[in-house]
C-alpha cells in the first residue's frame, strides 16, 4: 500500500528507463541466478512508480547468467558468440522479471532485439512507445541485438530512442565513487558529475559507449543503489540519491 504522503506528489519524471544488472538478481549465498525473494523486492519497488503514472521501461543485465566479455576472457568463449550468449541471458532475465511483474498486477511487454517470436516481441520503437502511452512496462531485453556492445549501452540507446526523461541506474553501490570504494575505505562519493568528467576520469559505473551517447542525447543519468528500500520510487520522485550524471 502506496503511503497517504507519496500518493499525494506527483513524480518528477514521466518516463524513465530503469537499467538493472544481473547480478542484482543473483543468491551469492544459493547461488541461484534469480533469487525469488530479491524478484519479488524488485517488482514491489517497481509497482511502487507504476501506480504513480510512470512510463516504465526496463533493461536487464545477464551477468547473474553469463557475460559475454568475461566468457571469453575466462571460459575460452569467442568474444562474438559469448556476447550473443549474454543477449539470451538478458531474455530470459526479462522473462522471469515479467512474470514477477504480471503476478503483481502490472502490464507488461517483453520486446527483444533478436527475433524469438514465442517468446517475445520484436523491438519495434512505434510499439514500444505506445505500449509506455497505455500504461504497460516495457521489457528490453536481447541487447541492441549486436555484440560488442553492452546492457549499459542497451539501456542509452532506447533511452534516447523511447524520449525518455532520464536514465536511472540501480546497481550494489549508492553511486559514483572517484574510486573503487570496495578497494579504497577512503572513496569519496559524487553526487554530481558531468559527462565529460566521467569519460575523462574513466569512472567504470558504465562504459564509454554509454557515456558518450547519453551526452550526445542530453540524457541525464542516475547511478544509486538497489539495496536501499524504496530507492526506485525515491529517484523517481526526484528526491537527492545517488549521483546524477547530466
Amino acid at each position: 500500500m502506496q503511503p497517504a504522503q507519496d500518493l499525494d506528489r506527483q513524480p518528477k519524471y514521466k518516463r524513465i528507463i530503469l537499467k538493472l544488472s544481473g547480478e542484482v538478481l543473483r543468491n551469492n549465498a544459493t547461488g541461484d541466478a534469480i533469487d525469488s525473494d530479491v524478484l519479488e523486492t524488485i517488482c514491489r519497488e517497481i509497482k511502487q512508480i507504476y501506480d504513480l503514472g510512470v512510463q516504465i521501461g526496463l533493461v536487464i543485465g545477464g551477468g547473474n547468467i553469463f557475460r559475454g566479455l568475461s566468457g571469453s576472457t575466462t571460459r575460452g568463449v569467442d568474444r562474438t558468440t559469448g556476447d550473443y550468449m549474454g543477449m539470451l541471458a538478458t531474455v530470459i532475465n526479462g522473462l522471469a522479471i515479467m512474470d514477477a511483474l504480471e503476478k503483481n498486477g502490472i502490464t507488461v511487454r517483453l520486446q527483444s532485439a533478436i527475433p524469438m517470436e514465442k517468446l517475445a516481441e520484436p523491438f519495434i520503437l512505434r510499439r514500444a512507445t505506445r505500449h509506455l502511452e497505455k500504461g504497460r512496462v516495457v521489457i528490453f531485453a536481447g541487447g541492441t541485438g549486436n555484440p560488442y556492445f553492452s546492457t549499459d549501452t542497451t539501456a542509452a540507446l532506447r533511452a534516447s530512442e523511447i524520449g525518455a526523461d532520464i536514465l536511472m541506474k540501480a546497481t550494489k553501490v549508492d553511486g559514483i565513487y572517484d574510486s573503487d570504494p570496495a578497494k579504497n575505505p577512503n572513496a569519496m562519493k559524487i553526487d554530481h558529475l558531468h559527462y565529460v568528467d566521467a569519460l575523462r576520469e574513466r569512472l567504470q559505473i558504465m562504459d564509454s559507449t554509454a557515456f558518450s551517447l547519453c551526452m550526445d542525447n542530453k540524457m541525464p543519468i542516475l547511478v544509486f543503489s538497489m539495496r536501499e528500500s524504496g530507492s526506485i520510487l525515491r529517484a523517481a520522485m526526484g528526491e537527492r540519491i545517488g549521483t546524477l550524471v547530466n
